[in-house]
């Protein structure tokens, strides 16, 4: 059976609660389509995430990489199409806001996800899920996490899937929160494992 790293992120600004880690830690362990999954929490933070899940993946050497990200306000899941070489936005989880940096320096302006997004995005609307590819993962740590796993694909690892998805918020957290569209945690976790099911 194939390796899937399955990553989510802690809490972060306004958002008390954040989904991906409870699907990411629902998932730990789980036999889902042709892989097994294990399953890390990422901080929200700009100077430790990206070398914490190039650990990750240095330690597991899986077959794939899915992780995973709140973007609160959004309908519908959202496979990400393309992750870009720069860090900007508000504050981090330790205080850290970048204007303009780059992830890596001389690295290329972007890259392409290799995962199937288009199936992922058909197989979930298949299922009545609300999906479509998203054509900005933004400049957040998200975008942060997504390109240091495809430069490191891309450099080292061409056999290796990796890929991020966006998901709304949960109702759990739309009761905390206040105004935001939100999923029921059980549709969410569906969902993923319906993206998981496609990938070969």
């Amino acid at each position: 059976m194939k390796k899937l790293l399955l990553t989510g992120f802690e809490p972060f600004l306004n958002f008390p609660i954040n989904p991906t880690q409870k699907i990411a830690d629902e998932l730990h362990g789980m036999e889902i389509g042709r892989y097994k999954i294990h399953s890390e929490i990422l901080p929200v933070d700009f100077n430790i995430s990206g070398d914490l899940v190039i650990s990750h993946i240095k330690k597991l050497q899986p077959d794939a990489v899915l992780s995973l990200g709140l973007s609160g306000g959004r309908f519908k899941i959202t496979p990400e199409r393309i992750a870009i070489n720069v860090n900007d936005g508000a504050k981090d989880n330790s205080g850290h806001a970048p204007v303009d940096e780059p992830i890596v320096e001389g690295g290329a302006d972007g890259y392409f996800t290799n995962m199937p997004i288009r199936k992922m995005v058909e197989a979930m609307k298949g299922k009545g899920f609300p999906a479509e590819i998203s054509n900005t993962a933004g400049a957040y740590l998200c975008n942060h996490v997504m390109y240091r796993e495809l430069h490191f694909m891309n450099k080292q690892r061409p056999d290796m899937l990796a890929g991020f998805i966006h998901i709304p918020a949960s109702h759990e957290l739309a009761v905390e929160h206040g105004r935001v569209p939100s999923w029921s945690h059980e549709d969410l976790k569906r969902a993923i494992v319906t993206c998981i099911e496609v990938l070969d």
